[in-house]
This record gives C-alpha cells, sequence and structure tokens, in this order.
C-alpha cells in the first residue's frame, strides 16, 4: 500500500487478529493493522471475513485541512462540505448514486487502452509493493509483534508448499497464537 500523500510504503506495522468462526485452514479471520510511514503518517486498516456480520471496505483520510471518505465527499475542518461527487442521474433527474464508471471497468479499460497505443501501463510496483504491505500487516498480527519493512524484505517465512504441483500439498493447518511464536492446530 502505497502512500499517495507521499509515494512511500510502509514503514512498519503493527496488528491484531483473529479465528473467531473460521473452522478451516491456518488463517485469520479478521485484522485490524496499523501502518506507519516515515513522515509520522499512520493508515489504520481492518478487514473480516465472518459471515453474518457487518461489511465495510472502505478508506477514511484526516488531515490537517479536512477529511474524507474516500468515496464521495471531501469536508473541511468544522464538519461542513468543501467539495461532493456529482453522481449522474437517470431519465427521472435523480441522483443514480452510482459513479459514471466503475473502478473495476476503468482499470480494464485502462490496461486495454495502453495495449492500442503501445503505452506502457505499468502497474506492477505498486501491486507487489501493496501485496507485500499486506503481508507485513498479517505477520505483524500473527506474531503480535511490531514488524519493520526491512524485516518482510529479508524474511525467509515460507507462505506455501515447497514444490508447485498438482496433488496433496502436506502443508499442516496450523493457526498462528499472536504473541507466542507457537501455532496450534486448526
Amino acid at each position: 500500500m502505497i502512500n499517495w500523500f507521499t509515494g512511500s510504503h510502509p514503514a512498519k506495522a503493527v496488528g491484531i487478529g483473529g479465528r473467531h468462526r473460521r473452522v478451516t485452514g491456518d488463517q485469520y479471520d479478521s485484522f485490524s493493522i496499523d501502518f506507519v510511514y516515515e513522515n509520522g503518517i499512520h493508515v489504520h486498516s481492518m478487514c473480516r471475513q465472518i459471515n453474518g456480520c457487518a461489511g465495510n471496505v472502505s478508506e477514511f483520510v484526516r488531515g490537517t485541512k479536512g477529511h474524507s471518505n474516500c468515496s464521495n465527499t471531501i469536508y473541511k475542518p468544522d464538519g461542513t462540505v468543501a467539495w461532493t461527487y456529482e453522481y449522474p442521474k437517470n431519465e427521472a433527474g435523480e441522483s443514480t448514486k452510482r459513479v459514471k464508471v466503475s473502478p473495476y471497468v476503468q482499470e480494464h479499460i485502462d490496461m486495454v487502452t495502453a495495449i492500442r497505443t503501445n503505452k506502457p501501463f505499468v502497474e506492477a510496483e505498486n501491486t507487489a509493493i501493496s501485496t507485500l504491505s499486506a503481508i507485513m500487516g498479517r505477520m505483524a498480527a500473527y506474531t503480535g509483534k511490531e514488524v519493520t519493512w526491512e524485516e518482510v524484505m529479508n524474511s525467509n517465512d515460507r507462505l506455501g508448499p515447497q514444490e508447485y504441483a498438482l496433488g496433496p500439498v502436506g502443508i499442516k493447518a496450523v493457526a498462528p497464537v499472536m504473541g507466542t511464536g507457537e501455532e496450534k492446530n486448526a
């Protein structure tokens, strides 16, 4: 996860998580991670994969000049609206409450446009940094310790089988126990 204000990756992460209802595998079903950047910016990320619970996948930014729900509104420090996205209207003139182009569709438009115009559209580095940030958060939650970017970059952790082939993988399903360095059978 690149901080778009600074262009950098997180320097460290601290997190918690747990297995509340998951009965198979070795992963937690909820996480809460605090990512800290070199300039002191904190990004908090939470997720939960539990059926029957409220779902929320969103971002929120607060700064000295206001805050935003990163969706459709920017607010001034006093809470008044500084800017709001004007959604397209339907035939009756009512707001559709939908963006003109879904971001998931837009990423395909960008890729096809890059191919057709022979202009590189390279997201590999951003994708790698985002993935490594998620792994850093997972490591922080699973260990219960602060994990730095350098520790993740130099880690010898293996998250998959020794050999990738069809058939049984021979990996035990053991869940980490925060703060102990131990695992328990799932």
